[in-house]
């Protein structure tokens, strides 16, 4: 009997024990094939550079006293939402960005002027600086504390899990994996959430770091996106045999840059795209006919004639997740995402 995706998570999430699997380092690291793969993040063999090199943020609480001198103990002291931190006559010291040790040496030299070689103690009592979103088709989406390592599975279970609804009768999942991310330093992290969920893979389970963002498109959008050198960059509402031409047409036409001669439209998962080219000029002139779309298609409208497949299909999909995360969380995210090529892709020509 199939465990129900949500209450498989959260036995996972809670399972502190080190599994052994196959392909089993996170992608892209370059690393052996047969090492270690997580459920949880609880102990992990080796530590991330975020982890080596721990620094402190606002709304991280201290508890701070001098060394061997009585009366200076003071207990949940805020870095305050500026980065800087007072503590007796060491007023606003920048404590944001620095270690444990750095800060103590910060402290220590602001109070040297008062203190006989005094020895700041630095304790720790909460850090919540460090976070984390999750959005998109999961119970409870938001943004998170990394109070602790975590995994992608461990932070899906914290969120409630994937949202599900009723088709015939059954319970079913109602994220869209294939069009799923993981984004980190504005970069789309190479996880295929497809195997980590369908195939139990767990060499996708990577661990997170601060900051990362992680959307579950929705497997009820019926949409197409059009992105590019069109008037209206965005999405289209799925109708009826809708086509490369209609679609552009619905976002206002082409820009004045817009090359039409190769449109390029991606069909499938972000991991193995499917990708098709499309002469709309020809189409225009009536000597092609038009190219009829599917739900989830993305038609990108290039500046230029472009040749190398991969290049241009990189570009189509890093607008797809930027428009993604402009629209979902209104963050302002960098024009430039440094991805990882997509060597193994092959553009097709239109099939007439």
């Amino acid at each position: 009997m199939r465990m129900h995706l949500a209450a498989w998570l959260v036995v996972a999430a809670s399972t502190p024990v080190v599994m052994a699997a196959e392909n089993s380092s996170p992608p892209g690291t370059g690393q052996s094939e047969n090492q270690n793969a997580f459920l949880s993040a609880q102990t992990p063999t080796t530590r991330a550079a975020w982890q080596k090199r721990l620094t402190l943020g606002p709304g991280d609480v201290l508890n701070l006293s001098l060394f061997e001198i009585a009366g200076t103990a003071r207990e949940g002291v805020p870095i305050s939402p500026d980065g800087r931190i007072t503590f007796l006559q060491a007023r606003d010291v920048m404590a944001a960005g620095l270690t444990i040790d750095e800060l103590r040496a910060a402290l220590d030299s602001a109070l040297a002027k008062y203190y006989q070689s005094p020895r700041t103690v630095v304790i720790p009592a909460a850090i919540t600086s460090k976070k984390y979103l999750v959005l998109g088709s999961v119970v409870t989406g938001g943004v998170y504390p990394f109070d602790r390592p975590m995994t992608i599975i461990e932070a899906i279970a914290r969120a409630g899990g994937l949202e599900t609804g009723l088709a015939d009768q059954k319970s079913v999942e109602l994220a869209d994996l294939s069009h799923s991310f993981l984004i980190r330093n504005s970069q789309r992290m190479p996880v295929d959430f497809e195997r980590l969920f369908q195939r139990g893979d767990l060499s996708q389970n990577v661990a997170l770091e601060p900051d990362d963002y992680l959307f579950f498109a929705s497997a009820l959008a019926n949409e197409i996106y059009v992105l590019g050198e069109v008037m209206n960059p965005g999405v289209v509402t799925f109708s009826s045999k809708p086509t490369v031409l209609n679609v552009i047409a619905s976002r206002g036409g082409y820009t004045q840059r817009s090359y039409q001669g190769r449109v390029l439209v991606v069909r499938g998962s972000l991991q193995n795209p499917q990708t098709f080219v499309i002469d709309t000029r020809a189409v225009l002139k009536g000597e092609a006919p038009d190219f009829k779309l599917q739900p989830k298609d993305i038609v990108y409208v290039s500046t230029n004639p472009w040749k190398v497949g991969a290049e241009v299909v990189d570009t189509a999909l890093r607008s797809f997740v930027q428009a993604f995360m402009v629209e979902t969380t209104n963050l302002k995210v960098g024009p430039v995402f440094n991805w990882p090529k997509w060597g193994n892709t092959k553009t097709q020509p239109l099939i007439r």
